[in-house]
């Protein structure tokens, strides 16, 4: 029996992953194996020494503390994809809101209620006040081709908009699904610079916080409008402030609004709306559900943002599975322990990601006790399993 701990609310679609006669699921459970959050923040949590995987029904991981994770050999997932659909039409309708002023015009309507039959021809005589461009033709960037990205892109040149992307790191998978009508710019600066529209879509990170500033804003188009569904911190507040003052920048939509934000007229507040749909809830919680299920039965790791990811069918042998570090030598020496105690090897995989890497191992037979032992006493080894 499996002890999973859920940190927030989650779908009750991951009961589809995890049975009840294999899985003790709760808010309250003790000796947890593995963890199901959302967005409750982990970082002043106890990891339990029985914690084998934290399993985020979402992309960011800022709220966990992988680093911690890492050192002591647990893996953590993410749901990368499971929310693309409904980022991507909020995006879609950000792009309408920031060009046809209909955010402005709405709450410039609401402000007439009490003029009773003269209400239609106030209309007609204010709504001058609230014309914006089409989106036929009009140029749009986008700044990194992952799940979300590639769908905004096909999809707003589909409604017809003239799309240039922007990826130096795109995957394999993410230029497959591509439109091949979206263009590949040659660089981020030609980007900026012919742009009528950019939309953000990259992680954040070290070298990518404050990745709008004052030197990205002086590159672009007068009037630019900018889309942020990513995360707040890639933009710099201050300077995005006063590109907003000079018209610069014509119009900011973000997910993700600060209370300076607030005090301008040219910036739609979105109250962090991106995955708020019930189809993507019950998509992350399904994915991370899975995702933690063929992790703690078969010991594959798949999208794992501390870990490589690392999968081996499994063909009924005792199956060993290695957290370590990457550096040389690693398999030799655990090899080196099963060959001294006459155990052979059935299948082997070893996968690298960073600093860390992961060693699956089928075995013919039964496995010695003392072995797995010996296996964690390998210096740079931070967790081994055995799973029958």
């Amino acid at each position: 029996m499996y002890n999973i701990k859920l940190l927030n609310n989650i779908s009750d679609v991951i009961y589809e992953n995890l049975p009840r006669d294999k899985y003790n699921v709760g808010h309250e459970v003790d000796n947890v194996h593995g963890i199901i959050v959302r967005s409750a923040n982990m970082h002043e949590e106890a990891l339990p020494e029985t914690l084998l995987a934290i399993a985020r029904a979402g992309a960011g991981v800022n709220n966990i503390p992988v680093d911690k994770c890492t050192e002591n050999g647990i893996v953590v997932f993410n749901t990368p994809g499971a929310n693309a659909n409904a980022v991507k039409e909020l995006v879609l309708a950000a792009l309408l809101l920031s060009s046809r002023k209909i955010y402005q015009g709405i709450t410039w309507t609401k402000t007439l209620k009490g003029n009773g039959n003269d209400i239609p021809k106030l209309i007609e005589k204010g709504k001058s006040n609230f014309t914006g461009p089409e989106l036929l033709g009009k140029k749009l960037g986008v700044i990194g081709l992952g799940a979300i990205g590639v769908r905004v892109a096909n999809d707003a040149r589909a409604i017809g908009m003239d799309v240039t992307g922007y990826d130096p790191f795109i995957s394999v998978q993410a230029a497959w699904g591509l439109s091949r009508e979206v263009h590949r710019a040659e660089s981020l600066d030609a980007l900026l610079a012919e742009s009528d529209y950019l939309t953000l879509h990259i992680p954040l990170q070290e070298d990518t916080r404050n990745f709008i500033n004052k030197d990205t804003l002086s590159k672009m188009k007068k009037g630019v409008r900018i889309l942020n569904f990513a995360r707040g911190e890639l933009v710099d507040t201050e300077d995005l402030l006063e590109a907003l003052k000079d018209g610069t920048v014509s119009c900011y939509v973000t997910d993700f609004p600060n209370e300076r934000l607030l005090d301008m007229d040219n910036v739609i507040p979105i109250p962090h709306l991106g995955a708020s749909t019930p189809e993507s809830e019950d998509n992350c919680a399904y994915m991370a559900s899975a995702q933690l299920r063929d992790f703690l039965e078969s010991g594959n790791i798949v999208n794992s943002v501390n870990f490589p990811s690392c999968e081996m069918p499994r063909n009924g042998h005792v199956r060993i599975t290695i957290a370590h570090k990457n550096i040389p030598n690693m398999v030799g020496q655990i090899t080196s322990i099963l060959a001294r105690h006459n155990i052979n090897i059935m299948n082997m995989v070893n996968k690298s990601k960073k600093s860390a890497a992961y060693t699956i191992i089928d075995i013919e037979g039964s496995l010695p006790g003392e072995v797995p032992g010996l296996i964690n006493g390998i210096d740079g080894v931070t967790r081994v399993r055995v799973i029958k």
